[in-house]
């Protein structure tokens, strides 16, 4: 037996590594079953090119639970170690066997999925452990070696009677780590880090039933045999070939990674790339409501199939935050900050390459059905839309497959939409102008209004609306956005012939008097315009630039300090034209005059869904005393 210190160049390691290490002491057992699952693919690796001339077999990893003896047991069937490489692996920290090992075959280990970013990933044992034995036997013609640390620099090492190959690795836990050995709690943590690990992991046994025999009695009472239960899938969809797979097989791997996630996703991408980094994968993109907080942290990064972290800002563009999925590189580094991660290259290439994807694939779900895309849309529109705002890379490719629905439910991508309105809804200036609505049921009077002229009035009502119409102003010239409610309709696309009004100047200055003194002048500005005789007598609008500044304000930029505060302002338009103009102009008591004034605005703000409260009682008591 040989007794001695660890080489490390501090004089105790072990509480650095409880303490700074690792913040988190639940990945001991990812950086354990990690090591086994490395020890076992570099012995697949050996044999495959006939350097270890031994049968590879069908190996497993076995983590076992001594609630009893407060133990756990971890086992491999791997490379294991001779007493020479414990001492060198294991007591000279500063040797990463896979490193050692990927250096040395590093032209033929290129695809054999080792891990080699844990370095000290062993001695996070001590984070849950007060003492931990190593029984390992190598697949070379070298007697078993026994290695025990208590937590301090001293160890032992001495031979073992183990016979099979590859390692146990046992941790005597400690009594702040119980935890550790509910059956419940390992569970958790293999299922978290380790559901997709390559090599099968074995944790307790399960039942499975017998099939039933062809000449099976009628009273016959299913019988059942023990089976190991293994808790993985080492080769999940992502790791396969796209042309391997069916939507089938794309819908089955959601269910396993979203057990409780009910709805299926609308599609996928497949990720797939080896140059210039490595790079595999599957997004999803789930039914999404207009609430762009409410799904984050929903794709999972993996390293080699092992589980890194479900916070994936900087690695996958943020609009796209709010898919689902598996993303999986071995150039991720494991334990590292976000701001490093943000600044490495790789990591900016591999964000690029997912935005590309991503259009990639919507302009080809576009082309080859675009009746299912267009079904698809209302759910997908509030991702791409933040996306053209946030990726100018997507931006430039979303012209091909981003829709503009009418109120009609015609789709029309921005180049389909500008042929179908030039005829009829470019201004005198030469500008086109696209009318929108942002709520059907809200702007109902407006539309139909609209309508009635020939306009396409065009639906637009995700949170992001103003920002996304100001980008697409800017850059595409003579184009201009305007809510069907903004203005009266004559106005909204101001032709050249002009509507005379039925009321002189001095009339006109008159009537507009008049309803200065009644009309509440902090929300309402007062304009008369002749319109058709036909057209609503009151009509109240909204200035699109107030309001769409304010809109901006609200949901972030905007550019104008404080407008989320800013008090509504409106236009009240008053048709000139109108009988109730000239009924209002001409009646001579006081108090009659306020009342129809006061019944022609509420019923315009009706229109607008604006009579709430104290008002709208108050407008159904005068309604009803009107037709007594």
């Amino acid at each position: 037996m040989t007794t001695g210190k660890i080489n490390v160049s501090v004089e105790n390691i072990f509480p650095l590594i409880k303490k700074f290490l690792y913040s988190d002491h639940e990945i001991f057992l990812r950086e354990l079953v990690s090591n086994a699952t490395d020890a076992t693919l570099k012995l697949k690796h050996l044999t495959s090119i006939g350097e270890a001339k031994v049968e590879y077999g069908n190996p497993i990893i076995e983590v076992k639970i001594d609630k009893e003896g407060k133990k756990i047991h971890l086992i491999d069937q791997g490379l294991g170690m001779t007493a020479e490489e414990v001492e060198k692996y294991i007591n000279q920290v500063a040797f990463s066997g896979a490193e050692e090992f990927l250096e040395k075959y590093k032209d033929s280990a290129k695809d054999s999925g080792i891990i080699g970013h844990f370095g000290l990933g062993f001695y996070s044992a001590f984070m849950v452990a007060e003492k931990v034995e190593i029984i390992t036997k190598s697949y070379k013609e070298e007697p078993a070696a026994h290695w025990t640390c208590d937590g301090s620099p001293e160890f032992t090492l001495e031979p073992h009677d183990k016979t099979d190959r590859g390692t146990e690795i046992i941790l005597h836990i400690a009594e702040d780590s119980l935890e550790f050995l509910e059956e419940y709690r390992i569970r958790e943590l293999l299922t978290k880090y380790n559901k997709f690990m390559p090599v099968p992991i074995k944790f307790g046994t399960k039942k499975e039933a017998l099939p039933k025999p062809d000449d099976a009695p009628e009273d016959y009472k299913t019988e059942y045999q023990d089976v190991d239960n293994i808790i993985n899938n080492p080769n999940p969809a992502w790791t396969k070939q796209p042309v391997d797979l069916t939507d089938e097989d794309y819908k089955n791997f959601y269910r396993e990674l979203y057990p409780m996630q009910f709805e299926e996703p609308l599609f996928n991408i497949h990720l797939n790339v080896d140059y210039p980094f490595n790079l595999t994968g599957i997004l999803y993109f789930p039914k999404m409501s207009a609430d762009l907080q409410l799904q984050k942290d929903k794709i999972q990064l993996y390293q080699n199939q092992v589980y890194v972290t479900d916070n994936v800002e900087g690695i996958v563009p943020e609009f796209l935050g709010m898919l689902k999925g598996v993303i999986d590189s071995p150039d991720i580094p494991l334990n590292v900050s976000r701001s490093y991660l943000q600044a490495d290259g790789n990591v900016k290439k591999i964000s690029n390459y997912i935005t590309r994807k991503v259009a990639d694939k919507l302009k080809s779900l576009f082309n080859e059905n675009r009746e299912d895309f267009e079904k698809k849309w209302n759910d997908i529109k509030i991702v791409l839309e933040y996306g053209m705002l946030s990726e100018p890379k997507f931006y430039e490719k979303a012209g091909d497959f981003v829709l503009y629905p009418s109120v009609d439910d015609k789709y029309y991508t921005l180049a389909e939409l500008k042929e179908a309105i030039t005829a009829n809804q470019t201004d005198k200036n030469g500008k086109l102008v696209v009318l929108y609505a942002s709520n059907k049921d809200a702007q109902h009077g407006y539309i139909e209004i609209a309508k009635d002229k020939g306009y396409e009035v065009i639906l637009l009502d995700s949170p992001i609306v103003s920002h996304l119409i100001q980008k697409l102003e800017s850059d595409n010239e003579n184009l201009t956005f305007t809510r069907v409610d903004s203005d009266h309709i004559d106005r909204l696309i101001q032709k050249e012939d002009t509507q005379i009004s039925k009321l002189s100047d001095e009339e006109s200055s008159q009537l507009k008097t008049v309803l200065e003194e009644i009309v509440p002048k902090a929300n309402y500005s007062v304009q008369l315009e002749p319109m058709d005789s036909t057209a609503a007598p009151f009509i109240i609008t909204q200035p699109e630039f107030m309001r769409r500044m304010k809109e901006m304000s609200q949901t972030g930029g905007g550019g104008m300090f404080g407008m989320g505060n800013f008090p509504e302002m409106y236009n009240l338009v008053v048709n000139t034209n109108s009988d109730l103009a000239t009924t209002i102009l001409n009646t001579s008591d006081k108090s009659a005059q306020e009342s129809l004034v006061k019944q022609a605005l509420d019923l315009a703000k009706i229109s607008q869904g604006l009579l709430k409260g104290e008002e709208l009682t108050a407008f159904v008591k005068r309604s009803f005393e009107l037709i007594k």
